[in-house]
């Protein structure tokens, strides 16, 4: 991969001062260039630098903002100070309530002083959620449609990723990048190998209508797992190299190398997606066409809680019964130790038992006898003394 570091660009700070000079945001911008808004905070911040046409893109545009004349885009801006009264208060003087306040100058009568800032509310933690869910959950969905190809996958991987966002939400809420946060949990989610043995996976799902739509989403389908991944944040969602280095927990040459692969293979299946710009418009109407919606925050927040309770009960109830069978066992358990009985052994030296044999004919006779004869009574046989 070839980059153009010949643009040079302003510092982190001045790239910032220039857009606002501009008079425009960070969505407009990252509309200009055809990347997110959470491209562009990175740039401004120092988090990341922009490389390749990206970099000349945003180097010419910067450079067209300090062109301008500052009084032409910051004239609507700028405010009159504040009037200035007659008598000033020092640092330790104090007002004297029965004292009459101090009368503007002629100058303050015409410019009254600009009001003060509106002061809004923080928000909650669920009108936080819902507002992060609210800008990223559709892009979300139709992103993880291009990664699996499954409509529903789509969907349960933007649910499963927000709903363990709301479980962790102090950690995201403090996180610098939130989004990419939630991206990188639904891509682990999606591209999750053990949903191929989930019964209502092993069907495929209607291909796209539009034949074009159909040929993109096969060639996606059949890179690698970490190719189409690289691919989508690169050249789809609009990330840096380093930015989709570190969210595919691989180095940069990797991720560069992963991006070449990937370009190559839908160049070789399809030319007229050859050029990055032309391909980064094709994966956009791809996942547009389809009519994935996401579902409610609430619903994702009650669902997530849901799955809290469920997993905390699971637990309490493993616990219990683990110590439960432990009390058995130690109240079963013996008290004292009762060595085992050794196994029969031959005694050598004696003879062996006879067995008994047949009975002789005497012998028969006298047990006939015995049995006839009564065994009570004065007629009862008795042994004869020797």
């Amino acid at each position: 991969m070839t980059q153009s570091f010949d643009t040079p660009l302003p510092p982190p700070k001045e790239r910032r001062r220039l857009r606002e000079k501009g008079a425009l945001t960070q969505a407009q911008l990252a509309a200009r260039l055809g990347v997110s808004r959470e491209t562009v905070r990175a740039w401004e911040t120092g988090r990341s630098t922009p490389s390749g046409r990206k970099r000349e893109s945003y180097g010419q545009l910067l450079a067209s903002l300090a062109a301008k004349p500052s009084a032409e885009v910051t004239a609507p801006q700028i405010q009159e100070p504040p009037p200035k009264l007659t008598i000033s208060l020092s640092k330790t003087e104090k007002p004297n309530p029965h004292t009459p306040t101090a009368t503007p100058t002629a100058t303050a009568t015409h410019t009254p002083p600009p009001p003060p800032p509106p002061t809004t509310a923080p928000l909650t933690p669920a009108q936080a959620f819902d507002a992060l869910y609210a800008f990223c959950a559709p892009a979300l969905v139709r992103q993880a449609y291009l990664l699996t190809g499954r409509r529903e996958l789509a969907r349960e991987s933007v649910e499963q990723a927000f709903q363990v966002a709301w479980q962790r939400w102090p950690e995201v809420a403090v996180d610098p990048d939130p989004a990419s946060w939630v991206r990188a949990a639904a891509y682990e989610y999606a591209l999750s190998p053990w949903h191929r043995f989930r019964p209502r996976y092993r069907h495929p799902e209607p291909p796209p209508a539009d034949a074009s739509d159909r040929a993109l989403l096969d060639v996606l389908l059949t890179l690698p797992p970490s190719y189409r991944r690289t691919l989508l944040l690169y050249d789809g969602v609009g990330l840096g190299l380093p930015e989709t280095a570190a969210e595919t927990e691989a180095s940069t040459p990797a991720a560069a190398s992963r991006l070449l692969h990937a370009r190559s293979a839908v160049a070789a299946r399809l030319p007229d997606l050859a050029e990055p710009d032309v391909l980064h418009r094709r994966l956009a109407e791809t996942a547009s066409t389809e009519r994935l919606r996401a579902a409610k925050p609430p619903t994702v927040r009650i669902g997530s809680e849901r799955r809290a309770r469920f997993w905390t009960r699971a637990a309490i109830a493993i616990t219990v019964a683990i110590i439960g069978a432990t009390a058995l066992t130690l109240h079963s358990a013996p008290t004292r130790y009762e060595p085992p009985v050794p196994p029969g052994a031959t005694v050598p030296g004696l003879p062996p038992r006879a067995a008994p044999g047949t009975l002789s004919t005497a012998e028969l006779t006298l047990r006939a006898k015995l049995r006839a004869e009564s065994a009570n009574g004065p007629e009862r046989l008795l042994p004869e003394p020797r």
